[in-house]
């Protein structure tokens, strides 16, 4: 046998640049690292060595390097991923937050963050935490809940069975999420005798699992006793590029589609069938639908609260739940009949036994009166002295869109509008990070999506609150030249927070500046500051010179910055649907108590 001696690190890189897609590009298109004490002097030396063939890039903060990182693979559908590494200590703590956004969102991202020395030598080093009662515990621990598979590398031969599996988890559909490898720092300088066999290249196939015969017999039959079918399209759909499949499906069969957060885009929003977005942040069409279904079947979602409405969307009394999804787990929720398969190759099956069944046409006028609601909330204003709301904003923006625009956010005011107003035209038009809802994933994202495909226009919709608790990547996708327009809608808090506080009878407090201890409420010029950052930046006054600033966007030569300010109270009249946030049974307030009868009954009704 063959070998090579070279050092862990060394290895690691060696083994990265050699893992492939089908299309022979490497699976691991780069990575992110912030050094630090952990990492500079092992991966450090192997990353420069390899940057001919392993770009590395350097960000600002070690959770939003692995933000752009994991809204780049879901751009590409997991077909690609990047790495991240840091130093131990807080540079490792810091990417938890994100690990967990990847898991929840079953997104692929390896974190490479550094650890304690393996031969202990100098323990306590510097950043180390200690455990009273366990030897080996590192604050790299943390990540065990928040990864699909985690190791820790103590001994340079390690990586010979812990990066395949590394990478079986994170090109496994089923299994898909974050992988940890907590790279101990004097094992990463350590060298070992590798075999060169390590190092051939290797192609990794995703692969598409077909049903068990007797689910899918079970799944047609229950099609073919329904009067009412639904399809609840999540975002397995684009994961398994099955977009195609569904139209298809759907046409042939005559059954209304209606998109969860991470499913909008499967269908264009002008399809006949597409009764648009499902759930607490939906249009009165799809729940209308959902609500006299009687069978629904859920295809690539995981059935969130918000998608269901926390349990209470399906009313017909004698519905069922057929789930088509990869993870077991998934398929089973609620009771449902699961039918675990690739979702394009489960369609495709399906629609194959059903032959030339097809149901009644769907209702009527559903679609046509829902998206007039939408058109009129959406519109520019006639009164040009009074702030804009964020439906406006979205307006303006959808106007200025192209086909090919990709529309991004994940926090606060704007998932719940955009998902309910914007009409997204191709797929992964619409990139919404509504797993984890993680503030600060926004601007780091609409960098990842801009290096996935360079091609689109990217705009990123971020609240002033996000904004403020992570924008530094601005700074790095100037540097990078990665050009994406960020729009700002400043309310002047946090708005989203501050009406769910109301509307459940609780003072505003807390959320708004206006209504904080704060001495000096802060008067932030967020323009000033993305333009300190590097970005051209302007801060306009109404939504006509928010129509300009994305015009003049279009032809900018680097990241663009636009603030607005907007109202934070209005939201759409129309639309949405109950969610289950407890409300106090005691209090003081009259409001509250009202909220709490509200509640009670709305429990009953669901029961």
């Amino acid at each position: 046998m063959k070998t090579i001696r070279l050092t862990a690190a060394q290895a690691l890189t060696r083994y990265l640049a050699n893992q492939l897609t089908p299309e022979g590009v490497p699976f691991i298109a780069g990575v992110w690292a912030i050094f630090g004490h952990g990492n500079v002097a092992g991966l450090g030396e192997a990353l420069h060595a390899a940057r001919d063939v392993l770009p590395t890039w350097r960000g600002q903060n070690e959770q939003s390097m692995a933000h752009a990182a994991i809204a780049y693979s879901k751009q590409l559908r997991r077909r690609r991923a990047m790495a991240v590494t840091s130093s131990i200590g807080p540079g490792a703590t810091n990417m938890v937050t994100a690990a967990a956004l990847a898991h929840v969102n079953r997104l692929p991202v390896l974190l490479l963050p550094g650890d304690v020395f393996a031969n202990r030598g100098p323990d306590p080093v510097l950043q180390q935490l200690e455990d009273f009662g366990d030897g080996i515990m590192s604050v790299n621990d943390c990540f065990r809940p928040v990864s699909r598979y985690f190791d820790r590398i103590s001994r340079p031969e390690h990586l010979l069975t812990a990066l395949p599996r590394a990478f079986r988890t994170m090109t496994d559909p089923a299994d898909c999420g974050p992988v940890t490898l907590a790279f101990c720092q004097d094992t990463q300088a350590e060298a070992h005798d590798y075999p060169e066999s390590f190092f051939e290249p290797k192609v990794w196939h995703v692969r598409r699992p077909r049903p068990d015969e007797h689910e899918l017999e079970r799944a047609v039959s229950a099609i073919r006793a329904a009067r009412n079918p639904v399809i609840v399209a999540g975002g397995g759909v684009h994961f398994s590029d099955a977009t195609g499949a569904l139209k298809s499906f759907a046409e042939k069969h005559r059954i209304p589609v209606v998109e969860t957060q991470a499913g909008k885009s499967a269908l264009p929003w002008d399809d006949p069938l597409n009764f648009g977005p499902v759930g607490v942040t939906g249009a009165a069409s799809a729940n209308a639908v959902c609500e006299n279904a009687d069978l629904v079947i859920g295809v690539g979602t995981r059935f969130q609260d918000f998608t269901t409405g926390s349990w209470a969307l399906f009313r017909n009394p004698g519905r069922k739940i057929l789930t088509l999804n990869v993870q077991p787990h998934d398929s089973a929720k609620h009771d449902a009949m699961p039918l675990v398969s690739d979702a394009r190759v489960g369609l495709e099956l399906i629609s194959e036994a059903l032959g030339a069944h097809r149901f009644a046409a769907p209702p009527e006028g559903l679609k046509a009166e829902w998206f007039a609601r939408a058109d009129a909330v959406t519109a520019a204003p006639e009164d040009t002295n009074s702030l804009p709301t964020d439906m406006q904003v979205i307006g303006a923006v959808q106007r200025a869109a192209r086909d090919n625009t990709v529309v991004m956010c994940a926090a606060g005011t704007m998932p719940g509008e955009l998902h309910q107003l914007w009409k997204a035209k191709l797929p992964l038009s619409y990139h919404m990070e509504y797993g984890f809802s993680c503030m600060g994933y926004e601007i780091a994202g609409g960098m990842g999506i801009k290096m996935a495909e360079p091609e689109r226009d990217v705009v990123v919709m971020v609240g002033d609150g996000s904004y403020m608790m992570m924008n530094s990547e601005l700074v790095t996708a100037c540097a990078l030249g990665v050009k994406i327009t960020v729009v700002i809608t400043d309310n002047r808090g946090y708005g989203c927070i501050n009406r769910l506080q109301m509307g459940t009878g609780g003072a505003e407090f807390n959320n708004l500046y206006a209504h904080t201890s704060h001495i000096n409420p802060p008067e932030i010029d967020f323009a000033a500051h993305a333009a300190a950052m590097g970005a051209e930046a302007r801060k306009v006054a109404n939504i006509a010179g928010l129509e300009d600033a994305l015009a003049a966007a279009r032809e900018a030569t680097r990241p663009t910055v636009i603030v607005i300010e907007t109202d934070p109270y209005p939201t759409p009249d129309a639309g949405g649907y109950w969610w289950d946030v407890a409300v106090p049974e005691v209090s003081d307030r009259d409001e509250v108590n009202a909220a709490r009868a509200r509640y009670e009954a709305a429990l009953k009704e669901r029961q």
